[in-house]
């Protein structure tokens, strides 16, 4: 292992997240309350950190996939471990286990939460809770890889952050892998800043409009109010809020493309018209079910309540209007049913993902169709109009088996525990695992987490880590031969 390298990077690391505490700081001068000494003390630890391995090891090198997946791993946990300061030395979050699951949460844009009383934090802490999620979104390392010089393997840290769909989906835009990393922010800041705008228009103060755009276009969750987008009861906040989480839904390579005025690379996406088709069927199930149910007195509020829900937790947000385990039996089956789909490869959602599924059922498809119907046919699987190859075909075959594995798992290991009735258990699994934040039971969107043990929300946490690095990165460093020359 290149030690020197892996520490600069590191370290580059520690000065990214210790300067973004600017910003916090910032809120908490205006509003003049008493968080300010706790995030100057933060930032000042976590830019010193910072800067004492950026003074041993001064020597750049090239990075092996290897040192980028290590790099991956124990940046997050390291992170999210620092980013705990603000919290412990305020008092807010006195628990060390606490603030690290809160703070895990807030980078891997899980959005699950402890805090029972969100309103009560000052608004510098509650900037930063939210800030994590705009640093997490398009994921940290990426914003670190622009701050790297040239040629020293930041494409072998974007692929150890990547997910497998991008492996799949093949999509790369820009010939350097800094430029790109560019590109990916400057568009992912934009469309932070058009929500922004447009939730001002609405009446919003700046507070909460930068702290829910911050929480919708990484798909993340986190709201600054107890009752979460419900707090407003506004249509106008929920169908903004709907359509920036489709946004950041989507493969982000799409719109460098319609930026490019390339719209035959969107309209020939496999990937985007299947995401179409997963939204208007469970929107239009949950919402229909609602309306005939008599839920809502009209279809109009049965259309609004359904379909934020619904996107919400198949884009891995997490944000919620009402409390969903009140309605009926039908409704909540659907919405638990796309907590296992998750949205497209190369966006800000975590989750399953919809490529996966493409690839699966079209493999599916072609072979049944050529052991029962047609014995001499070829089986050819197609995305964006290209063959798959048979590896990538295990490789999504592979995710969606260890995922369902890892819930069954995780499951059995939260009712051991913490003796969690198994709907609780199993469904705090999959919040964590795929990112979502709000699920079930003891862990539904009107409850928090904050009842579980200690060892719970550290098992829980390195579920968000391995959710948010898609798995294989966070997992194949405990295999020997990884380690292996």
């Amino acid at each position: 292992m290149n030690t020197a390298a892996i520490c600069n990077v590191l370290s580059t690391l520690f000065l990214v997240t210790g300067g973004s505490m600017i910003f916090p700081i910032g809120c908490s001068l205006f509003y003049g309350e008493d968080d300010l000494t706790s995030l100057v003390i933060s930032c000042a630890v976590i830019t010193c950190i910072g800067l004492v391995p950026r003074y041993f090891f001064r020597r750049i090198d090239e990075l092996s996939i290897k040192e980028g997946l290590f790099i991956s791993t124990i940046g997050w946990l390291l992170i999210s471990a620092l980013s705990t300061l603000p919290f412990m030395i305020h008092g807010s979050i006195p628990s060390f286990s606490d603030a690290f699951f809160e703070m895990m949460s807030g980078y891997t844009t899980t959005g699950a939460t402890i805090l029972t009383d969100i309103e009560a934090l000052p608004h510098g802490l509650l900037f930063w809770r939210s800030q994590t999620h705009l640093l997490g979104g398009m994921g940290f390392l990426t914003l670190t890889i622009i701050f790297l010089p040239h040629g020293m393997g930041g494409v072998r840290l974007f692929r150890a952050e990547s997910s497998p769909g991008q492996i799949i989906t093949r999509d790369k835009f820009v010939a350097r892998n800094k430029d790109a990393m560019i590109w990916l922010w400057a568009i992912y800041l934009a469309l932070n800043l058009a929500q922004t705008l447009l939730l001002l228009l609405g009446g919003m103060d700046l507070f909460d409009a930068l702290c829910t755009a911050f929480g919708t276009v990484s798909t993340s969750g986190y709201s600054p109010k107890n009752l979460s987008i419900g707090f407003y009861d506004s249509a106008y906040f929920d169908w903004v809020i709907i359509c920036f989480m489709f946004l950041g839904g989507m493969t982000f390579v799409l719109f460098y493309q319609m930026l490019k005025g390339n719209f035959t690379e969107v309209k020939k996406n496999t990937e985007l018209r299947w995401y179409l088709g997963f939204l208007f069927v469970f929107c239009s199930a949950v919402s229909i079910n609602l309306w005939l149910t008599q839920t809502y007195d009209t279809f109009g509020e049965a259309l609004r309540y359904g379909t934020f829900q619904t996107v919400s937790l198949l884009t891995t947000t997490g944000f919620t209007t009402t409390d969903y385990e009140v309605w009926p039996q039908a409704a909540q089956m659907f919405l638990f049913a796309v907590c296992f789909i998750g949205a497209c490869a190369g966006s800000t959602t975590s989750g399953i993902k919809v490529v996966h599924y493409a690839v699966i059922w079209k493999y599916l498809y072609g072979s049944i169709k050529r052991i029962y119907i047609q014995p001499m046919s070829v089986l050819s699987v197609r995305l964006n109009g290209r063959p798959v190859q048979d590896t990538v075909i295990d490789l999504a075959v592979c995710y969606f088996i260890v995922n369902i594995f890892l819930v069954l798992f995780g499951g059995c290991v939260m009712v051991l525990s913490d003796q969690m009735d198994y709907l609780s258990a199993m469904s705090s699994v999959i919040a964590s695992l795929m990112n979502i934040g709000p699920g079930f039971g003891s862990v539904g969107p009107s409850e928090n987490y904050s009842f579980i043990s200690d060892f719970g929300k550290y098992f829980l946490a390195w579920n968000m880590l391995v959710g948010r690095l898609e798995m294989f990165s966070a997992l194949v460093i405990f295999f020997p031969a990884f380690w292996k020359r």
